[in-house]
């Protein structure tokens, strides 16, 4: 009898199936929403636009994210502005923000979005990233305010159905994955960057109680979910690093984040879900061991353009860290021969070494040509010795 994907996924995360290829969707393998109607224009079926047909088209293996559970943070709200949509992520607030139009003029569009951000947005290019105007949280009474929305027990936070819910969960046959947000990322979304920098020095009291709110609901959340949810890993979203290291000190993130981090981690260790990532952008060198000591032990997308070396870490951590992603979307816009080289100098070594999913260190931009990303499946495919795709 064969294996299921959950267990695949989770033999994999423990070393136990070495050599086996799973390309998980969504996270490690998604797109943006550009890239899927740029291949249409390029021959792919218009169907390519669905999840599920796009995991049956490229072979991928599904990944069922408890996106019902309002906790994590997902790219899928949308407003039309000038009959193109403006896509953005929000952190779990409940009730959302109510959406107000401020300005508008031909070229642009001033909005409050569900997060409570004040952005500007081009109505031609609205895939672009908005120019952030304002934030909902600027001091103590502020987040006072916000505070509210972030009320683990609010009814719009759970599906309504929860028993029907978890035990249709508890059905499937693939990995389930539980989105706990993040700290830092969290708090940027709330104040911007800029302000949170400052805040950790000029208020590190008020950033700590915007943590410990953070921490009691994961925490809460985390503690039904897993009482009633088998999960097989859980994924933090931080994006806190830049293209040469974190964007605070690894002195001010162990003091910050590391014992919050630890509450939560050691609640899903306690109940067997032992394989908890991280998806941060930028370099993640000096922030990895951290998170290590934090209980996050999976990393992703690893950017290759930030210095990431997934061949590297392996030999660094062994099997103490699970790896996804490195593979560098830069290769996919030359030629074959420099894709193959990028893959073949990490996907076999990776692959027989376990705890590794190969994918693009990001989501897949709009310039990848579908003819280079069905490459791409074809040749990790050849590596694990699996037969090639026709399409």
């Amino acid at each position: 009898m064969l294996p299921s994907s959950k267990e695949r996924f989770r033999g994999i995360c423990h070393f136990e199936r070495l050599g086996d290829l799973m390309l998980i969707t969504p996270y490690f393998h998604d797109f943006w929403t550009e890239t899927l109607d740029e291949w249409v224009k390029q021959g792919a079926p218009p169907e390519i636009r669905q999840s599920r047909f796009r995991g049956e088209y490229f072979h991928l293996d599904h990944m069922r994210m408890l996106r019902e559970i309002d906790l994590g943070m997902f790219m899928d709200k949308s407003i039309d502005v000038g009959g193109a949509q403006y896509v953005y992520g929000i952190p779990p607030v409940v009730p959302r923000f109510q959406v107000e139009i401020v300005a508008e003029d031909q070229e642009n569009i001033v909005l409050v979005n569900e997060g409570g951000q004040k952005i500007r947005t081009s109505k031609k290019h609205p895939e672009k990233m908005p120019m952030y105007l304002d934030f909902p949280v600027r001091d103590r009474a502020t987040w006072e305010d916000y505070k509210k929305r972030l009320d683990p027990w609010s009814p719009g936070r759970w599906p309504p159905d929860w028993d029907e819910y978890a035990q249709r969960i508890n059905s499937k046959t693939e990995p389930v994955m539980l989105n706990v947000g993040g700290l830092f990322g969290y708090i940027r979304e709330w104040m911007g960057l800029e302000p949170l920098l400052y805040m950790l020095y000029d208020d590190p009291v008020l950033v700590e109680d915007m943590m410990e709110h953070v921490t009691y609901l994961q925490t809460e959340v985390v503690r039904r979910v897993l009482a009633d949810i088998r999960v097989d890993c859980a994924m933090y979203w931080e994006d806190m690093c830049f293209k040469t290291g974190p964007l605070i000190s690894p002195e001010m993130f162990r003091k910050f984040m590391v014992p919050r981090y630890r509450r939560v981690t050691e609640l899903l260790r306690s109940a067997g879900v032992d394989s908890i990532f991280v998806d941060s952008d930028g370099n993640l060198t000096q922030l990895i061991p951290l998170w290590l000591e934090a209980g996050i032990n999976g990393f992703w997308p690893l950017e290759v353009a930030a210095g990431n070396d997934a061949v590297a870490l392996r030999k660094q951590y062994g099997q103490d860290i699970l790896l996804a992603g490195n593979i560098d979307k830069r290769a996919f816009l030359k030629s074959r021969s420099v894709l193959r080289e990028e893959i073949m100098r990490k996907v076999p070594c990776l692959l027989e070494s376990g705890g590794y999913f190969p994918s693009l260190d990001h989501l897949v931009p709009p310039d990848v040509p579908l003819d280079m990303y069905r490459y791409f499946i074809n040749t990790l495919r050849e590596v694990a010795g699996l037969e090639k795709i026709t399409w």
